[in-house]
């Protein structure tokens, strides 16, 4: 036995002032205030109370900036309902904890010890140094990319559809709120269908899921390199981007040509509409959910292709879900390197820290596993395929928001399921871990090292 000098052991953290928990503890009271507001009789199209399950469901899909639906969007919710999934999409996209930073900054101009750790608990700001900049930026980028959407699509609502001003800017305010959080969220009973080969909804829907899901530290380094205070990119700009782009492009290669004679999806329409559905369905795994084609018409090789993009997701610390882009690359290198035998990881002329790979581990392991502990409950509860579940629990825990159409099919205790992987998947599962864990530990002593047979 080998021992350690080490520090005396942390007094456990509880309630909010563990910065994780304190992010859980946010985002559950925002699903349960948001959850409350929906209950009410004046939420509903038609006066009546919603269900307590198709509450939940819908409020727990609009924090965690999901898109999933049991209830039809238009048709089912008033305008105080609609403005309330609204409100809940703008305060999960931004994070519950990056809004309250917001609001100490306007209160008091400054921010505490406290708030500072638990907005980079939200933010994954790298520094503390780092996080009121960050906070301020979040505000900032998620404002000028909203409003821009909006502004483009309002315009196109009145030109090529002619709705009436305030019918306009309505719908482009809320599609773009939900397109630049990655909600998935439409005014219409089937999404984004009506628009499919329209390049001008398309488009800037298309351009705010990138914008958001590439995540706000990217944006803010590129603010910052255009002011000119930076001389190089940062490791995690560099493998966002780039992993972001080579997925984009092997997405839209791959759903185009598997869909291309598909009378159900993409065969209906010519040589450009094909081209701008494809793509626009390249971009939607990214966590987005909106739908242009029926999903439930897809090959089954389109909705694999589907699942692993969803599961990937978008970029850290964004308005996106998944495992992240960043992950992804991260230990796609690491097994290169051991293919190669090298001891170490090199990525883009820098060396990656074991404790970096062993998180990423970490999340794609937790990730994958609840989502197969869910594929096998909802095959248990329902009569539906495996391809169908696997898409559904997938599309849930990366909060995607895309549906072969079985949602609100699922019995309540498959709504529950669904429910708990949206939250998780918000949340985060490292996150989830040690907001959940009782205490904190120090290992005062190594063991004996052995190593297993591997292979």
């Amino acid at each position: 036995m080998i021992l350690r000098a080490s520090r005396a052991p942390s007094r456990p953290l509880s309630g909010l002032r563990h910065p994780a928990r304190a992010v859980v503890i946010a985002f559950a009271s925002a699903v349960v205030v948001g959850t409350s507001l929906l209950l009410l009789p004046v939420a509903g199209e038609s006066g009546e109370p919603t269900g307590l399950v198709e509450a939940l469901f819908t409020a727990t899909s609009a924090v965690s900036v999901t898109g999933l639906i049991v209830v039809d969007t238009p048709g089912h919710w008033s305008t105080f309902g609609e403005l309330v999934i609204l409100g809940l999409i703008q305060v999960g996209g931004l994070g519950v904890m990056t809004l309250a930073s917001l609001l100490g900054l306007v209160i008091t101009r400054r921010l505490g010890l406290r708030m500072r750790l638990t907005a980079q608990t939200e933010t994954k700001a790298l520094g503390l140094g780092d996080v009121r900049r960050v906070v301020i930026g979040v505000a900032l980028v998620s404002l000028a990319f909203e409003t821009f959407i909006a502004a483009v699509l309002t315009a196109r609502f009145v030109s090529g559809y002619d709705y009436e001003f305030g019918t306009a800017v309505y719908h482009g305010v809320f599609h773009a709120v939900s397109a630049f959080n990655n909600a998935g969220f439409a005014l219409y009973a089937d999404n984004l269908m009506p628009f499919a080969t329209d390049v001008w909804i398309c488009a800037p829907i298309a351009v705010a899921v990138i914008a958001g899901g590439l995540g706000f530290p990217v944006w803010i380094e590129v603010w910052r390199r255009a002011r000119g205070s930076l001389h190089r990119w940062s490791l995690h700009v560099k493998l966002t981007v780039l992993t972001t782009a080579v997925l984009l492009v092997v997405g839209g290669v791959a759903i185009t040509a598997a869909e291309w004679n598909n009378p159900g999806t993409l065969g209906q329409f010519g040589v450009g509409g094909r081209l701008i559905a494809g793509l626009f369905h390249a971009v939607m795994p990214r966590t987005a959910g909106f739908n242009s084609l029926d999903v439930g018409q897809f090959e089954s090789g389109t909705l694999l292709v589907n699942d692993i993009l969803m599961f990937v997701g978008g970029g850290s610390a964004g308005t996106a879900g998944g495992i992240k882009v960043s992950t992804f690359a991260l230990l796609a290198f690491v097994i290169v390197a051991e293919v190669r035998a090298q001891p170490t990881v090199h990525l883009m002329g820098r060396k990656v820290p074991s404790t970096a790979q062993r998180q990423a581990l970490t999340v794609v392991l937790l990730s994958a596993g609840a989502v197969m502990v869910a594929t096998l409950t909802l095959l248990a509860l329902t009569p539906f395929e495996l391809d169908e579940v696997l898409f559904e629990a997938v599309s849930a825990f990366a909060t995607v928001g895309l549906s072969t159409g079985i949602t609100a099919d699922l019995p309540p205790a498959g709504q529950l399921v669904l429910t708990v992987l949206m939250f998780a998947g918000r949340i985060g599962p490292i996150t989830l871990a040690s907001a959940l864990a009782l205490r904190e530990r120090t290992r005062r002593y190594e063991l004996p090292e052995e190593r297993p047979i591997i292979g």
